[in-house]
């Protein structure tokens, strides 16, 4: 596993949340709430991706 991949979730979280709390105290929530769901589907997907990795090289290793 890549160390770059968690410094890229932590950024993305780190933005996250401040957007989040910006949002929050301009009193826009559920702008707030879309911007959480945001971030966690983008993580989600990178996540994915490296699990698809994971089971091509797996395949490959075992030559399915």
């Amino acid at each position: 596993m890549n160390v770059d991949l968690i410094f890229k979730i932590a950024a993305i979280g780190i933005l996250v949340s401040v957007l989040n709390q910006l949002l929050v105290r301009s009193g826009r929530e559920e702008q707030a709430t879309m911007t959480t769901l945001a971030g966690l589907v983008v993580v989600l997907m990178m996540m994915v991706q490296e699990i698809s990795n994971l089971f091509d090289l797996v395949k490959t290793l075992f030559d399915f």
